[in-house]
């Protein structure tokens, strides 16, 4: 699922808005401005108008997510709360929430990462009152007995347990573990077992997590469609408006600099194995290029369209699949490539080539040709995809959530855009250094083939 996202994200960051009353550029590729307005409360409003007639998106981004669980044994707790959040209100029962939201023909779902918690729904923009009534309602005065969130906590077991049968699954989370000491991205988005398992104990805790963290100044509320800005900020005033303030921020732990490999290995007979290279990569960031020239040159040396692909996959077969993994965050996270084998005898034989393709594009200029091409594959990606009101707004999302300003995406596509070949050899120096890795590997083995 990560890597969806991810892929997803690559092609999202290749996109520029405008605000109202800036002129537009050439370089747009969502050519359709962007408003936004801050409630006295803290809770930012965005709006998109775009012509889809009587349709509307309406997402709400909480910049919650695994990454503020702070409090040992409560990993998890961001993506359980989404579960919860569905609950029902004394207004709005589950089940009156899911029939009103079929009398507007909307539907609506949630998803949490590491740095947010993303709820959108998709309906009749002539519904849009309703479409705010209800999850005001909802994000303000949400209930739930001790039995219904034991219930929950039940379903969230188990899908603990059903992504865990998974071997990427569990490498992803070993991986996530080993990389990080002290920062809160130690653990993955569904939390570490024991405090998957401990949750039916935490019903006074998830009334606390509601307290603090479901908050408008944690909240963004992106409307995008057959709406306007005028409406769209009544609607919000009118709802949201009173939604009382409260946030109190705990510290996220720094992590310190890795000095030393380390290594994740999960033994799983018959089932192809996996090399992953998982070096510690910048954040999201708008007053530098780095994360963007890191994309690139992932995609330049990972992706398949490059030389190392095309030998490695098509030409010699010794991978079922080369994929890079460049993550969207708002602190330092992981950077690097992903590969799965035909024949697990070969994991230090293409460790090797890669190793040389990363050391080579230290030193060595990338084609410029190259270089221009992978900017306009990712332009391109992402154009193909921006063509309905849901899109639009999930692209704002992501730079909602990582710099807390949808208007952060022109910065980005600026970035992209100014990337050099010095560039390139950069941030390849300056990222991907052996004792800032963190090698994860599944194979038959009960041993990782790097630890002899």
């Amino acid at each position: 699922m990560k890597r969806i996202i991810n892929l997803l994200m690559t092609a999202l960051l290749m996109c520029s808005v405008v605000n109202a009353g800036q002129p537009e550029t050439a370089a747009n590729i969502l050519p359709y401005p962007i408003q936004q307005k801050k409630l006295a409360n803290g809770a930012n409003v965005v709006t998109v108008p775009y012509d889809s007639p009587g349709l509307a998106a309406f997402y709400i981004v909480m910049r919650v997510g695994s990454r503020d669980e702070v409090e040992e044994g409560k990993s998890g707790f961001a993506h359980f709360f989404e579960h919860m959040m569905f609950r029902g209100t004394d207004k709005y029962s589950s089940d009156q929430y899911s029939e009103v939201l079929k009398s507007i023909g909307a539907s609506a779902n949630a998803n949490t990462s590491l740095d947010r918690t993303v709820y959108h729904m998709t309906g009749n923009a002539e519904m849009l009152d309703k479409m705010f009534e209800i999850e005001a309602d909802r994000f303000m005065n949400l209930h739930y007995s001790e039995q219904a969130f034991k219930t929950e906590a039940g379903a969230v077991k188990g899908e603990y347990t059903k992504n865990s049968s998974n071997p990427m699954n569990q490498l992803d989370e070993k991986v996530s573990d080993v990389a990080f000491v002290n920062h809160t991205y130690k653990h993955t988005t569904m939390g570490f077992f024991k405090d998957v398992v401990d949750m039916p104990n935490q019903y006074q805790y998830s009334q606390d997590f509601y307290k603090r963290f479901y908050r408008p100044e944690l909240a963004t509320i992106i409307v995008v469609g057959d709406v306007t800005a005028d409406k769209v900020n009544k609607l919000a005033e009118k709802y949201f408006g009173v939604w009382k303030t409260g946030y109190a921020p705990k510290e996220i732990a720094t992590e310190p600099e890795q000095n030393e490999t380390r290594y994740a290995h999960i033994q799983v007979p018959n089932y192809p194995a996996v090399l992953a290279l998982n070096y510690k990569g910048p954040a999201f960031a708008t007053d530098n290029n780095d994360y963007e020239a890191l994309d690139i040159l992932c995609n330049l040396l990972f992706s398949e369209k490059s030389a190392l692909y095309n030998k490695l996959v098509t030409d010699e077969q010794k991978l079922r699949s080369l994929e890079p993994s460049v993550y969207f965050t708002r602190d330092p996270y992981l950077v690097g490539v992903t590969a799965t084998f035909v024949d697990d005898k070969d994991v230090m034989v293409v460790y090797d080539k890669i190793n040389a393709a990363i050391e080579k594009i230290k030193t060595t200029p990338v084609n410029e040709k190259d270089l221009a091409d992978t900017k306009s594959q990712l332009k391109y990606s992402f154009a193909m995809r921006i063509d309905n009101p849901s899109t639009i707004a999930e692209s704002l999302s992501y730079f909602t959530w990582v710099s807390g300003n949808p208007e952060s995406i022109n910065t980005s596509y600026r970035h992209y855009d100014s990337v050099t070949q010095a560039d390139i050899m950069r941030v390849a120096k300056k990222y991907f250094v052996e004792q800032h890795l963190t090698i994860g590997t599944i194979t038959p083995g009960e041993n990782s083939p790097f630890r002899k």
